[in-house]
């Protein structure tokens, strides 16, 4: 995910610098930190599993006396907050307002939603806070209209792009293998979406409007996981495109179906700013995403 990634590419770029650097995590493994506290209490269920990390961590943090803790996660107390995944208070209400009846009352009964409210809430009118890190001008301007935070705390950083990996002429390269393994003709148009958690992306939009385009040549290629993709590949099927919306799974490395594709699509419900989009646009495709998505503000 794009947390992970920034992790991994700030630790080494910090110690350059000349930090001393203490990461505090679950599992040490793939980030390589020089200097790993582990803190991994028993959980049972996402609620247990983030109170006990939240709860654990803040003990670590305290007893290394560190300088300042930056925190990826909505832990009360940290001095400087990235907040990469937006405000999950909006990102709820825009939910109740598209949900039915059952839906809504599953997620006011739901005890996890209450519990990361809270911790956010604690978290950005926590007097310790320092500065939070935005990854769109939308969430910074979501975090000043949700809690009481002072202004200058509030900064925007887009997250940045390897340019030489994600580069037009790795396109160039691998744009005929690629399109040739996925079997379309060249006068094809293929539109690509990338991303877990297919609900909030808005991939459910991007079926629908490539059942609405009616034209044979769209395709839709969906490179991600989800515990739903039958759903989705339901909805394909019943609007008769089934030969036409490739689900791909995960993919380690996606630039051979940036190089195959012509367009990025990612009509997301909710998104502080994907990677994705950044990568797309790097490698040369048009992006077209919501605006509801930070990606936005640059397109």
């Amino acid at each position: 995910g794009g947390a992970e990634r920034f992790i991994a590419r700030a630790l080494p770029a910090l110690e350059r610098a000349g930090a001393d650097v203490t990461l505090i995590s679950r599992s040490g493994e793939g980030w390589g930190a020089r200097r790993l506290l582990r803190v991994d209490p028993f959980h049972v269920g996402n609620l247990w599993r983030d109170w006990s990390f939240a709860r654990a961590a803040r003990k670590a943090w305290r007893r290394g006396g560190f300088d300042i803790v930056q925190s990826h996660e909505r832990i009360p107390g940290c001095e400087v907050y990235r907040a990469g995944d937006g405000v999950h208070r909006r990102w709820l209400d825009l939910r109740r307002a598209a949900a039915g009846p059952l839906e809504r009352l599953g997620m006011a009964l739901n005890p996890y939603h209450r519990y990361v409210c809270s911790a956010e809430k604690q978290m950005f009118e926590h007097p310790r806070l320092r500065a939070v890190i935005c990854n769109s001008k939308m969430v910074r301007d979501e975090v000043r209209r949700a809690f009481r935070i002072a202004r200058e705390k509030l900064h925007v950083i887009y997250s940045g792009v390897d340019l030489e990996y994600f580069h037009p002429r790795q396109g160039e390269a691998l744009r005929g293998a690629a399109r040739a393994q996925l079997g379309c003709r060249p006068r094809d148009t293929l539109f690509l979406f990338v991303g877990s958690g297919f609900s909030r992306k808005g991939l459910a939009a991007a079926i629908g409007a490539l059942a609405a385009a009616a034209n044979p040549a769209f395709w839709l290629l969906v490179a991600g996981r989800d515990r739903e993709e039958a759903r989705f590949a339901g909805q394909a099927r019943a609007a008769g495109l089934s030969e036409r919306v490739r689900f791909l799974g995960g993919r380690d490395d996606v630039r051979p179906l940036y190089a195959a594709a012509d367009c990025f699509i990612l009509p997301s419900r909710y998104d502080p700013f994907p990677n994705t989009a950044l990568e797309a646009l790097a490698m040369g495709l048009p992006a077209i995403v919501s605006a509801r998505c930070g990606a936005a503000e640059i397109i």
